[in-house]
């Protein structure tokens, strides 16, 4: 006897032979099993009752029958015949009542059973059928209310998440994580946009897709749900798209009537969103995007990414691999606007005439791409139209808002999969620490190794104090200046040179920021400095020994390698960048 079932099925929405024979209605009668005692387990559909020999006729599987057992024979023949009709109608057991039609059941009967394997049970005492039918269809009643609130938790879960600012990805994570396999959603013809969950030792969703349902889209894994998603449409606009649930966990983890209730329920929800927002395309690239990301981060290895690029729909040649990310402007909604952007910039990257992988990452605001090159000489010229083609994109989307800084677009290095998971990833650090330097319409990922770091020890306080050594002298020089300048205004402007430009306003030279004033120089800001014994000129006075004061640069020089080296240079600037 399998005595570990001894609970209501509530996820096949029915209850078990040994849970039926724990019944007060079956125990009463003093049940003994005489085959099937490892089938147990088998699940009671229903009740039925019945004294004919055609009842396998009458009954449409998973029942458990009850009997007086007139309607079994008198011949050994007959009882065989009686017991193997019902088992190949695959009723879950049947119980026979001893009584004045047997004291005890046929050794033909009990044979065939075990052979067929089906449940056998005998009665020793009598019992009201209607006793029995009453509390098994109450357990089952009562397992499917039990299924339906399982169901209705997930719903209500998938609601909460869309109401949290959640999508698409959200619902079907929290399907995957309910059913214990990946769940995709996939477009009318077959074409996958979106995987939640894990595989077998945590297999990722794309792999299974590629072994199980992207080659057998006529003839799906034994035991999945698909559940169409209605697109309110006539004929083919019907159906907008279809969850697919792959049983590739089982048996840890099969799937079960439950699990098809939760994806029709989630499949209404589907609808709603996709209809109303138009998520196919963000959808899609978001999906995409999650692979650029995991094969950034190293959780994709460079022999797998071939073959889940592939399932995305990327396909380039031998040539070189070249990584791209785009930066937007911070303060971008996270929901807001992204499908229009990857359809515009789908569009618009449709005539650089390469492989794409077009991928959006909403949270941080970045889209990453990768391209396939047929050579590595042609990346300069790629890199040019494709910056082009996401800039247009970025602008026909309405994501450029007036004021912002323009999206920064970074050109990582060119090579096979195993560079392209560096690359990405430091291509998207260099999109961040990009930020705040002049408009380009593209920058090497190669040369702007300092920017980074310095971006890494933003917040390092040794990265603070050496700023403050490098450039303190001229920020102290700088705030004089000005107070001289606010107490004495006609100063200023006799600080004018032939070419009218105002330079009191602009910065020292670093040589001189980073020394202190000196006293015995001849020529003072606005003139030569009167001797102490009073001989000279009044200061301020014209004379043929005045001459204007040599500009000062600006800031931008410091950056400048003939200023003193390139770290300095560009710690200053980032720290200028850090003030305004």
């Amino acid at each position: 006897m399998d005595s570990r079932i001894d609970t209501p099925d509530t996820h096949g929405g029915g209850i078990t032979v040994q849970r039926a024979l724990e019944l007060p209605g079956l125990r009463g009668g003093l049940p003994e099993i005489l085959a099937g005692a490892d089938r147990l387990g088998r699940t009671v559909r229903w009740v039925h009752a019945g004294e004919v020999p055609n009842i396998a006729s009458l009954l449409k599987g998973g029942e458990l029958l009850l009997t007086t057992g007139y309607g079994l024979g008198t011949r050994p023949a007959d009882q065989r015949a009686f017991v193997r009709t019902l088992a190949e109608r695959g009723i879950a057991a049947l119980v026979v009542e001893l009584g004045p039609r047997f004291t005890r059941l046929p050794a033909a009967l009990v044979e065939t059973a075990r052979t067929a394997g089906l449940p056998l049970v005998q009665l020793h005492r009598e019992v009201p059928f209607v006793t029995v039918t009453e509390e098994i269809h109450t357990e089952i009643v009562n397992g499917h209310y039990a299924l339906l609130q399982q169901a209705e938790e997930v719903h209500r879960r998938c609601t909460q998440a869309l109401l949290g600012g959640g999508g698409i990805p959200q619902v079907l994570g929290i399907l995957a994580d309910f059913s214990g396999n990946p769940v995709f959603l996939e477009t009318p013809d077959g074409q996958l946009l979106y995987a939640a969950g894990t595989g077998p030792a945590n297999a990722d969703p794309l792999q299974v897709w590629e072994g199980l349902r992207g080659q057998h889209q006529d003839d799906p894994p034994t035991g999945s749900v698909l559940v169409d998603v209605p697109g309110g449409g006539p004929g083919t606009g019907s159906v907008r798209a279809r969850l697919v649930l792959l049983p590739v966990n089982a048996p840890n983890a099969p799937l079960a009537p439950v699990h098809r209730i939760a994806a029709e329920r989630a499949a209404g929800i589907l609808a709603v969103v996709l209809m109303q927002a138009r998520q196919e395309e963000e959808l899609a690239a978001r999906g995409r995007g999650d692979f650029l990301t995991d094969l950034a981060e190293g959780r994709i290895a460079a022999e797998d990414a071939p073959a889940q690029a592939r399932v995305l729909g990327f396909k380039p040649g031998p040539g070189p691999l070249l990584p791209v990310v785009m930066r937007l402007a911070d303060g971008l909604p996270p929901g807001g606007g992204w499908a229009v952007l990857a359809r515009a910039v789908a569009e618009e990257l449709a005539s650089v005439g390469v492989p794409v992988l077009l991928g959006v990452r909403p949270v941080e605001g970045r889209v990453p791409l990768l391209l396939g090159l047929r050579t590595e000489s042609e990346r300069a010229t790629v890199a040019d139209r494709v910056a082009a083609a996401l800039r247009a994109g970025v602008e026909r989307a309405g994501m450029q808002r007036p004021g912002a800084q323009p999206p920064v677009v970074v050109v990582g290095v060119a090579g096979g999969w195993a560079a392209a998971s560096a690359s990405l990833r430091h291509a998207a650090e260099t999109a961040t620490a990009a930020q705040g330097l002049s408009d380009r319409p593209w920058y090497d990922a190669r040369r702007l190794d300092i920017d980074l770091l310095l971006w890494r020890l933003r917040d390092h306080r040794d990265l603070a104090a050496f700023v403050d050594r490098a450039i303190g002298p001229l920020r102290d020089h700088d705030n004089r200046s000005k107070a001289t300048a606010a107490a004495h205004p006609g100063d200023v402007s006799g600080a004018r040179g032939p070419q009218g430009g105002d330079r009191a306003r602009a910065a020292p030279q670093p040589a001189d920021a980073l020394q202190p004033p000196r006293e015995d120089r001849g020529v003072a800001r606005n003139g030569p400095r009167r001797p102490a014994d009073g001989t000279g000129p009044e200061p301020g006075a014209a004379g043929p020994q005045t001459r204007p004061v040599e500009p000062p640069r600006s800031y931008a020089a410091l950056r400048k390698p003939s200023h003193g080296s390139r770290l300095t240079a560009a710690a200053t600037a980032w720290s200028v960048r850090r003030t305004r």
